[in-house]
C-alpha cells in the first residue's frame, strides 16, 4: 500500500502570517467564529482535518512589538508572545478566507482575545507545520471529543463520502452548544451534557458502526487517554486505526 492509500504525515514550510479580522460570527453562545483574510494568507495549506495553526497573542507592549516586527529571531531571544494551537475550521483559497472557531470559556489569551475580536483587528498565526492525512478508505468513523474538537470533527464529516457511516460523540456544556454538522455520510450524533453525563460511560455504551473503522478522540489530555484505553481494551479496536489527542489540560487555560 503506498502512502496515498494509508494514513501518513506530510510536512509544510512554516510561515508566519499577519491576518485581518474580516467578520465575527457567534455559532453558539460559547463558540465564536473569527474569519480572517489578508495578502499573507496566500499559499496557506491545511490538508488534514485536525491540522493545527499556532495563534500568537501579545500580553505586553514588548510582546506586541516583537509580533509587529516578526521577532524574536532564529536564536529565540527576546519577548515571546503567548501561543495557542487551533484547528483551521475552513480555508477558502478562492475567497481568501480562513475561519477559526474559539470556545469562549472566559480565560486564557485566545478566549480573551476572541471575546473582544472585531473586524479590522489583526491576528498573527504560524503553520500548520504538517498534516496527518487520513484518506477516506474506511467504512465507518468514530469521532469523540468536546467543544474544542468540533472544528476538526466538522471538517472530517464534511469530507466523507455518501457511502460512509460516522458515529460522533461530543461533550458540551449544555444543549445550546449543539451545532449542525453537515455531511454526505450517514451520521449519528450523541451529545453528552457535561455534569449530567459521563463521557467515559457514554463511550462504553456505544454500538460501533460496522466495517473497517477509524477512531479519533480529542478532548482533555487525561480523558483522551482513558477513552483510548476503552476503545483498545474493551472494544478491541486496531491500535493503528485509533488516534487520541489531548487538546487541553486541566492545568492550562485555553487550547483549540
Amino acid at each position: 500500500m503506498n502512502s496515498q492509500q494509508s494514513i501518513h504525515r506530510v510536512s509544510h514550510e512554516i510561515k508566519r502570517r499577519k491576518l485581518e479580522v474580516l467578520r465575527v460570527t457567534d455559532i453558539t453562545p460559547r463558540m465564536r467564529r473569527v474569519t480572517l483574510h489578508g495578502p499573507d494568507l496566500t499559499g496557506f495549506i491545511s490538508l488534514g482535518t485536525d491540522d493545527h495553526v499556532k495563534l500568537l497573542f501579545a500580553t505586553t507592549p514588548e510582546e506586541q512589538a516583537a509580533l509587529d516586527t516578526f521577532m524574536p529571531g532564529p536564536n529565540g531571544q527576546g519577548p515571546k508572545p503567548a501561543m495557542r494551537d487551533y484547528t483551521p475550521r475552513r480555508y477558502d483559497a478562492a475567497s481568501g478566507e480562513l475561519d477559526i472557531d474559539f470556545v469562549l470559556h472566559g480565560d486564557g489569551p485566545a478566549a480573551t482575545w476572541a471575546a473582544q475580536a472585531q473586524p479590522g483587528q489583526f491576528l498573527h498565526i504560524a503553520g500548520p507545520r504538517g498534516s496527518m492525512i487520513v484518506p477516506d478508505m474506511f467504512d465507518s468513523y468514530l469521532l469523540i471529543g468536546d467543544e474544542t474538537a468540533l472544528p476538526a470533527i466538522a471538517r472530517r464529516l464534511e469530507e466523507l463520502a455518501a457511502n460512509r457511516r460516522a458515529l460522533v460523540v461530543v461533550e458540551i456544556e449544555d444543549n445550546a452548544e449543539r451545532q449542525a454538522l453537515e455531511s454526505k455520510a450517514q451520521v449519528e450524533v450523541i451529545w453528552v451534557l457535561r455534569g449530567e453525563q459521563d463521557l467515559l460511560e457514554a463511550t462504553r455504551q456505544l454500538t460501533l458502526p460496522e466495517g473497517d473503522l477509524y477512531a479519533w478522540v480529542a478532548t482533555e489530555s487525561a480523558l483522551s487517554r482513558k477513552v483510548r484505553r476503552i476503545l483498545l481494551d474493551e472494544f478491541k479496536l486496531d491500535e493503528a486505526a485509533v488516534k487520541a489527542a489531548g487538546y487541553w489540560r486541566l492545568d492550562d487555560s485555553d487550547e483549540d
